[in-house]
């Protein structure tokens, strides 16, 4: 197959998934599966090897992410009906300042936004922002803007939510080094897209909270006391998966380096440190103090865990669909040529990740979409190209990056923002529209600086 058929056929796999999204309104999951078929049958692969590689693919994407993403729902949920946000947003507030304010909300959704979904989270939230702006006399976006960052930034960039944990496991990286990386690029990321961004829009849209909503800015007052859970409490809790993973990766490095010998001490460290082990004590935890200490009966338990596994389920099947596609592109041998036509090529795998994903969120608005389709067309490019560790978790990074680009008005969030903060659409284009844009680029940036030093 000559480069110009590769170009088409890339084109028209991603063409033919939007049209199938937008136009006909087929689910993603189905999408995605008809979209694989289609460059099978293109590709000249045999009929039934094409549903062979669908259910490898499948299968072989299931396995680790359902585990995690399942795992990381109900953690999510055990951490979000405790009340532990809302416990984080006041313990911050008090310490930071009614007057910076801003800061103690972008480190709250930076936090918060790594277990709970960030719809969820600004639910949660928001009438700490009534609350303040009533107090403070300013815009509510110039505490709203640093919450979303907070929220936007590691809900794309840190696992265990689900969209870095896809993508991670698509295209082959540790967890770990998705964790590093996506904290370290994921904060000034999320400062520059929060209060340098919520400061300056502030002065020029100025929202008050909408009436209807001053009840709830009454409940959500910063001052108010009610038997939250500790602000020490939930942070540790919240450590917790990402330490052991973390620990995880250090283990395997060190070892393959041979500074530590392999031992019964470091299995064990690997052990406790593989995302599987790492969110099951993590959840146990979440719901032994948070739950069962403060005396949430054991139904109720089991009813937010069966409700976390809701949403959960319609990720994981977008996922697996991901990897049909990326099992196709390699059984027909067609993401070794692609590989090797940009190992030829000037074009960074950094900056080839980015625009798929940026192309596929601008058409069709679904972040978690956009990511899994870029990391289907990107894996079978990685082996050849022979990137460490370190650099295939900087792909991922910038897979984020690009599925954050530019909401409007086909992203559900871009509603739930425009509602909660009482914004008209054109308020909506220049606070929430500009912010997630400020991430694509901030993050694009980053990880191309940090690229160098990798």
């Amino acid at each position: 197959m000559s480069v110009p058929f590769i170009l088409f056929l890339v084109a028209s796999t991603v063409a033919l998934l939007l049209f199938m999204v937008l136009k006909l309104k087929i689910n993603a999951f189905i999408s995605l599966l008809i979209t694989a078929i289609y460059v099978g049958i293109l590709s000249g692969m045999p009929l039934g090897n094409i549903l062979k590689s669908i259910q490898e693919g499948m299968g072989g994407t299931l396995g680790f992410v359902a585990t995690v993403v399942g795992l990381g729902a109900i953690f999510g949920e055990m951490l979000e009906s405790s009340g532990g946000a809302e416990s984080m947003a006041r313990y911050l507030v008090k310490k930071f300042g009614k007057e910076k304010a801003s800061w103690a909300m972008v480190l709250t959704g930076f936090m918060v936004g790594i277990p709970i979904f960030l719809d969820v989270g600004f639910i949660i939230l928001v009438p700490i922002v009534y609350a303040l702006a009533r107090d403070t006399k300013r815009s509510l976006l110039y505490y709203g803007i640093p919450l979303l960052a907070g929220l936007a930034v590691t809900h794309s960039f840190v696992p265990p939510t689900p969209g870095p944990v896809a993508v991670a496991d698509i295209i082959k990286v540790d967890l770990g080094w998705v964790i590093f990386f996506g904290v370290i690029l994921g904060l000034p990321t999320a400062i520059i897209a929060g209060p340098f961004w919520g400061r300056y829009i502030s002065q020029k849209i100025n929202l008050l909270p909408p009436a209807e909503f001053f009840a709830i800015a009454a409940e959500g007052d910063p001052e108010k006391k009610q038997a939250l859970p500790s602000f020490r409490s939930i942070f540790l809790i919240i450590s917790i998966p990402l330490l052991l993973i973390l620990l995880n990766t250090l283990t395997g490095v060190l070892v393959d380096k041979k500074v530590l010998a392999a031992s019964l001490f470091t299995d064990i460290l690997e052990f406790c440190g593989h995302p599987f082990t790492a969110l099951i004590i993590a959840t146990l935890v979440a719901i032994y103090f948070l739950c069962l200490r403060r005396g949430m009966p054991r139904q109720r338990i089991l009813e937010l865990s069966t409700k976390a596994l809701g949403p959960a389920g319609i990720i994981i099947l977008i996922t697996g669909a991901g990897g049909v596609l990326k099992q196709i592109l390699v059984d027909s041998g067609i993401g070794k040529m692609m590989a090797e036509s940009i190992a030829g090529s000037s074009m960074s795998p950094i900056l080839l990740a980015w625009v798929l994903a940026a192309v596929v969120r601008v058409t069709q608005g679904s972040a978690t979409v956009a990511m899994i389709t870029a990391a289907g067309i990107i894996a079978p490019v990685m082996p050849e190209l022979n990137l460490t560790m370190p650099e295939s978790a900087l792909v991922v990074i910038a897979i984020a990056s690009g599925a954050t680009l530019l909401s409007h008005v086909n992203d559900s969030g871009f509603w739930l923002v425009g509602k909660y903060l009482g914004m008209n659409e054109k308020q909506t284009l220049q606070s929430w529209t500009v912010m997630e844009t400020i991430i694509a680029f901030c993050g694009l940036g980053f990880t191309l600086l940090a690229s160098l030093f990798v």
